[in-house]
């Protein structure tokens, strides 16, 4: 189903076009979290470490490609918004062989600098020769990952989220029935782990690209629109080069962070990997979200209703609101039961690290639910510059922050935890000044 955010209830279409994207992600969050805990459960903490570091490695690497793909589902948006069709269909040209040829070069890239990467991320000795195996097999599925986020963030452009989580769904399957075989029927340890993923990722890429040439006759770009229209390629630059500024600041920062995490050795390494994963869970559906809402607004952007941006924005602050301090309170309260499902209860301190960071974290949930919906509002209105001036305010902070703090011996790795929460809030600070003077001139002008 395709919704019109441009007429009808707000929240309504909101939730209803929401929904599916936050159950998509939750599921993607979901065989993450499956294959963190078989191999933690099956392949000990030193595996668990290895996969742990290894998956923030390829959250920043893949960010540039999904950073590109949501700068110009922005546009897309925007021309479905304005009915401006062949706009539309030449920008999926130009965005699709652009886009394809980033992740052709870093896939090459990250191969060739395979050795400097484990260098600079400062992984222990112990850990090295897994987290090498781990990353020879899932590099190979960075392609597979830019055909899935394209076509997917095409077609929520235009207000399709079922066919994006459908395909998800039938990935996150098969990943955890591969993981399960590969690592504990035929003992492949992470290499099995990594394969897993890669050709789960690849049903999920191919299935999806293949359904909207099928599909979505409407969406196929005609003979004639296969072609570089400069104006076009400047405005998907414009917002494509820079939510991928945004998306790379934020996951580079945390990349460095988890360098630092990594000199404290293989326990603390092995805790941060899972609650990392419980933390993403956790507030994965308030980031979907704010995905949501930027489709939302660019709709609305398009069509020149900026009355109706003002009333989603309002709606929107509330439900991240109540939705946080629900899962505030859960977080907290069963972080110790949380973390026992992917460490052995024997393992008392590395279980107690995770217990402290995700208590630290989950009490300041809503700092980053407000961050994601400006993110998206901002991309949404041809302002991406501001997302990326937010990332650098919090993530900035958070390392700055994570690298002064936790050198107090008094403090420790704890100043790693409490760099995040002091980011986020920063940030918001940032953010909700720039609202309130954008609104002030649109109102005067």
């Amino acid at each position: 189903m395709n919704y019109d955010m441009t007429e009808g209830n707000i929240m309504g279409n909101l939730l209803k076009f929401a929904f599916p994207i936050m159950i998509g992600n939750m599921l993607q969050q979901l065989y993450n979290i499956v294959d963190t805990l078989i191999v933690g459960r099956y392949l000990g903490e030193h595996a668990l470490a290895a996969v742990g570091s290894s998956y923030t490695l390829m959250v920043f690497v893949t960010s540039i490609i999904l950073g590109l793909c949501m700068g110009s589902s922005a546009f897309f948006s925007m021309q479905f918004g304005s009915r401006s069709y062949d706009r539309l269909e030449k920008g999926i040209f130009i965005a699709f062989v652009s886009i394809g040829g980033v992740a052709v070069f870093l896939n090459l890239l990250v191969y060739a600098g395979l050795a400097g990467i484990l260098l600079f991320m400062r992984v222990p000795e112990t850990v090295v020769p897994l987290m090498r195996e781990y990353l020879v097999w899932i590099f190979a599925g960075i392609m597979a990952t830019f055909l899935y986020n394209f076509v997917a963030n095409l077609l929520r452009a235009v207000g399709n989220s079922i066919v994006p989580l459908c395909f998800l769904g039938i990935s996150a399957v098969c990943n955890i029935i591969l993981d399960i075989l590969f690592i504990r029927s035929f003992g492949w340890g992470v290499a099995g782990a990594a394969i897993a993923t890669v050709i789960s990722q690849y049903l999920a890429g191919l299935g999806i690209l293949a359904y909207y040439l099928l599909k979505y006759p409407n969406l196929k770009v005609k003979r004639e629109n296969r072609c570089f229209d400069g104006k076009i390629l400047k405005e998907l630059a414009g917002l494509s080069s820079l939510t991928c500024l945004q998306q790379s600041i934020m996951n580079f920062g945390i990349l460095m962070v988890q360098g630092l995490v990594n000199s404290f050795g293989a326990v603390v390494m092995a805790a941060f990997a899972a609650a990392v994963k419980i933390d993403s869970f956790a507030y994965a559906p308030v980031q979907d979200f704010g995905n949501a809402f930027s489709t939302y607004v660019a709709q609305n952007y398009g069509a020149g209703k900026e009355e109706r941006i003002r009333k989603g924005m309002r709606d929107a602050v509330l439900s991240a609101f109540f939705f946080c301090l629900l899962i505030t309170i859960l977080v907290i309260g069963f972080a110790g039961t949380l973390m026992s499902l992917f460490i052995d209860k024997n393992s008392v301190e590395t279980i107690a690290v995770g217990v402290g960071y995700l208590r630290i974290e989950a009490a300041f949930y809503f700092g980053i639910g407000l961050l994601f919906l400006f993110y998206g509002y901002y991309r949404a209105i041809n302002k991406p510059g501001i997302s990326v001036v937010l990332t650098i305010t919090s993530l900035g902070t958070r390392v700055a922050l994570a690298y002064l703090l936790s050198a107090i011996p008094a403090v420790g790795v704890k100043g790693i935890w409490m760099s995040v929460p002091i980011g986020w809030v920063l940030a918001d600070i940032v953010g909700t000044c720039y609202y309130m003077h954008y609104k002030k001139w649109r109102n005067e002008n």
